[in-house]
């Protein structure tokens, strides 16, 4: 139900008592004799129904909101392999493009519901879908698709207006799955001067692939197994500049009956957030590092359908540091950003997807305002296979991978 201006009511209401002033005062000169004003009867209907509108509408009931996202940008690649250079480019970045709105609704001050579908890669998704029931200003509990709670770049320094690069870190951003179908419970506490948050989620869980990797049971899984995820922050300082984290993350992965039936991983993560002001600067410094660990299954090699096994342990992380001079009286100065980042991504060895990939990214970026920024990036990955030569690899071959983005990124 829509509001009612009070403005509009109170004119309506200013205008009836006018009109009966100014018809007492020409009754009296005219006509000694008070007589009863006469209004018009749908003017006076109108006057009623507002009020019942007023009255029965509470401020802050219902609330819709349209927000969102959109990422836009020109990407080049120049890959070398064995020699062998081939060059691409493309005015839409293909790999970081994004548009993406969220719809919010507040139905009253203890929920609120989540949708953000998302147009990215030529592809219509979902970003997350979810119901939140604020129970206290301590605890909140959600339900639906989610981003699950583990590590904090997913969740929290995805999106291009907060990241501060035109790409994500390796590996970080999408290993493993970190949306599912889940319920969540998520707040903090003060102790002290010190605060903690924690963050602790149940899912339908992941399946193990034939070639090692994971991917998202979906919305009804074949088997009953969970997994089981959570987060626990410490932020030492009253001025909550530093944050530290720990994240873990465990479930099986097969069905019952199957070869994976007995698959179980079981993952850890660490990060930092550190926000400074040194006069005339503002340092930035953020990091994730993640392990990975399936235990020992045997997989199928698809060249020639024989049982093959390996160690399927995988680590990926990251470390960024960047300085803005936000203090500075110039204004062109203040909102330009210089940022640096190196990555690490490490995947099992002899396996189909064996590599270990390191990756240094500069940028520059100029802030338009505190949601709205321009990334000029420069990212180069060196790629290191380690497929094993039974399954068609060649160990020890390098290709290297060199990138320059320039995208607009803006929270809307």
């Amino acid at each position: 139900m829509k509001q009612i201006p009070l403005l509009l009511l109170s004119i309506i209401a200013f205008n009836v008592a006018t009109a009966q002033t100014d018809s007492t005062k020409a009754n009296a000169v005219t006509n000694p004799i008070p007589q009863q004003l006469v209004v018009d009867s749908s003017l006076l209907d109108r006057i009623t129904d507002l009020e019942t509108q007023v009255h029965q509408t509470k401020s802050g009931e219902d609330h819709f909101l349209v927000v969102g996202l959109t990422t836009f940008g020109f990407a080049s690649h120049r890959t070398k392999t064995d020699g062998v250079v081939t060059k691409s480019n493309s005015i839409v970045d293909p790999d970081n493009f994004e548009f993406s709105p969220m719809l919010l609704w507040s139905h009253g001050s203890k929920f609120l519901m989540e949708f953000e579908p998302s147009f990215a890669g030529d592809q219509l998704g979902v970003n997350w879908a979810d119901i939140s029931y604020y129970v206290t200003p301590g605890l909140i509990l959600r339900a639906g698709y989610l981003v699950l709670p583990f590590g904090t770049y997913s969740k929290r320094l995805a999106a291009g207006w907060i990241n501060k690069f035109a790409t994500d870190p390796e590996g970080v951003a999408d290993l493993p799955p970190l949306s599912d179908y889940g319920v969540e419970a998520e707040g903090g506490l003060q102790a002290g001067t010190m605060k903690f948050n924690y963050d602790f989620a149940i899912a339908n869980g992941m399946q193990l692939n034939q070639d090692g990797t994971l991917q998202n049971a979906g919305l009804s899984p074949t088997n009953n197994n969970k997994n089981f995820c959570g987060r626990i922050g410490w932020l030492p300082f009253s001025n909550s500049s530093l944050e530290l984290g720990i994240s873990g993350m465990s479930g099986k992965l097969g069905d019952p009956g199957t070869a994976f039936a007995n698959a179980k991983s079981n993952m850890f993560a660490a990060d930092l957030n550190l926000i400074e002001n040194l006069n005339p600067i503002q340092l930035n410094i953020k990091g994730q590092f993640d392990v990975i660990n399936i235990n020992q299954s045997n997989y199928i090699n698809p060249a020639d359908s024989s049982s093959y096994s390996f160690n399927n342990h995988t680590t990926t992380g990251y470390i960024m540091a960047a300085v803005r001079p936000v203090l500075s009286p110039n204004n062109f100065l203040k909102n330009l950003e210089l940022a640096v980042r190196y990555g690490n991504y490490t995947t099992p060895e002899n396996s189909l997807n064996g590599m270990k990939d390191n990756s240094v990214a500069i940028g520059l970026n100029y802030w338009i305002s505190w949601r709205t920024v321009v990334h000029l990036t420069y990212e180069s990955i060196k790629s290191t296979s380690t497929i094993s030569q039974k399954l068609g690899g060649t160990p020890g071959n390098i290709t290297n991978n060199n990138s320059l983005y320039l995208q607009f990124s803006i929270q809307l």
